[in-house]
């Protein structure tokens, strides 16, 4: 009865949000409130998991998220992103524009949230597909794959950051795991499966050509590179050189110190603000405006991510966590096929790569402790299975259709065939990565 209380409340949870279309929260709190009843749970201590679940998820992400947010946003407008696209063409060449834009994509997508890079990226994509008579599609994949990946799998993006921070998993092992999964993933989800999309040639949509900015609206090469990928840096560097310095030194806590999430996203904040705002004329009142439309642009972001947290921590309050995890001890699958498939399974009915890693995460967070499988991989796991399949539940989905102008078959053939193997091809990697990790 538990599981069928719990499955039902599921059910709900994809309903409300692809059928009803009631605001993600919403969803999590009605059906949060709906499962604890269902299970018995007193109405006071609904309210409590509630609240302990909303807090504890937040207090762990939200200044993460939002310092991403504002990197991102100075990143978008001072011209570091286009900086970096042409300095990659420049040294690839034309023949290998492609992969030009998806080192790009990869570069630009570690900081950035999904939409920003997309809506910052296609329009270079379509400009230089145009310049060059090449098909938008055939160009432009390589590079959404590498966006795709980054948000799916990688920290400090906001879902796998919630589910390693569920997992207590390490945040630098995750990165150097997700990396090493994602290179194969992108290169077969964007430059081999990309290479047979030539014969897309719709015209894009020519509203959206980017203006080229000049060299001297630009920041250079190099502060372009270093304020993008100072983050990665610091937690890289905290993770690969303390475990060699003497136990309790000095510089070990320095390095941990800067490689925590929240300081090092800090960091890069605050350096971009000179590099990318101040250094390029802008006034501290214009870049501080900038990082205040950023953080609106996410404030939904936390209410969904408040909300899925609310549903992990009813669930586990009422024993349910639990019973899903002793039953599928006894299963023949992987735990990484399990939390893989539970996660594609709700990608693919509710359309959000965010809410089904968080809420797969709460679900398969007892399997976890009891299988005893490595959380970094199974935060990869769980990531590449909320990638499966985007369709038209998914705003990634009309975002693609309206910039390259395909129809709603070609869209589904190119795109969701895209996200499908990213998701495929991630959890293939983390099968493999599992032979010669934990």
């Amino acid at each position: 009865m538990t599981l069928l209380i719990t499955i039902l409340g599921i059910v709900a949870l994809v309903l409300l949000i692809s059928y009803v279309r009631l605001h993600a929260f919403l969803a999590f709190l009605v059906v949060s409130l709906g499962v604890g009843l269902g299970l018995g749970m007193a109405p006071l201590a609904i309210i409590d998991s509630i609240q302990k679940g909303i807090g504890s998820t937040l207090g762990s992400i939200l200044g993460i998220i939002a310092l991403g947010a504002m990197l991102g946003k100075l990143v978008a407008q001072s011209g570091a992103a286009q900086r970096i696209a042409g300095s990659l063409i420049r040294l690839s060449g034309t023949g290998r524009i492609r992969w030009a834009f998806m080192l790009t994509g990869f570069v630009v997508g570690l900081p950035l949230f999904y939409s920003v890079g997309f809506l910052l990226l296609a329009p270079l994509v379509i400009t230089v597909a145009q310049r060059y008579k090449l098909s938008a599609v055939y160009v432009g994949i390589p590079m959404l794959a590498s966006l795709s990946v980054t948000q799916g799998y990688l920290p400090p993006h906001p879902a796998p950051l919630a589910i390693l921070k569920q997992f207590n998993a390490d945040m630098g092992l995750t990165l150097f795991y997700g990396i090493l999964v994602a290179i194969p993933a992108i290169l077969v989800s964007g430059i081999l499966f990309g290479s047979t999309l030539k014969r897309y040639t719709t015209p894009p949509n020519q509203a959206l050509i980017a203006p080229d900015l000049t060299d001297d609206q630009m920041p250079t090469t190099g502060v372009s590179f270093l304020t993008v990928l100072l983050p990665i840096l610091l937690i890289s560097a905290s993770t690969l050189l303390h475990p060699y310095l003497p136990a309790g030194s000095a510089a070990g806590q320095v390095l941990l110190f800067l490689g925590e999430p929240v300081v090092s996203m800090l960091v890069a904040v605050l350096v971009a603000m000179y590099t990318l705002g101040i250094r390029r004329g802008n006034s501290l009142a214009a870049v501080t405006e900038r990082l205040v439309e950023s953080v609106k642009e996410v404030a939904m972001l936390f209410l969904i991510f408040g909300g899925a947290g609310a549903l992990k921590q009813v669930l586990t309050d009422a024993g349910v966590s639990q019973s899903i995890a002793d039953l599928m001890q006894g299963s023949s699958l992987h735990p990484y096929v399990i939390g893989w498939g539970i996660a594609a399974i709700i990608r693919v009915c509710v359309g959000s790569s965010t809410v089904s890693g968080i809420t797969t995460a709460g679900i398969v967070l007892p399997l976890l402790k009891a299988s005893g499988v490595e959380p970094n991989l199974m935060v990869l796991a769980i990531g590449a299975g909320s990638m499966m399949f985007s369709h038209v539940n998914d705003t990634g989905f009309w975002l693609f259709r309206e910039y390259f102008q395909l129809s709603m078959t070609d869209t589904l053939k190119t795109w969701s065939v895209m996200e499908t193997l990213v998701s495929v091809c991630g959890l293939a990697g983390v099968m493999a990565l599992s032979l010669f990790v934990g």
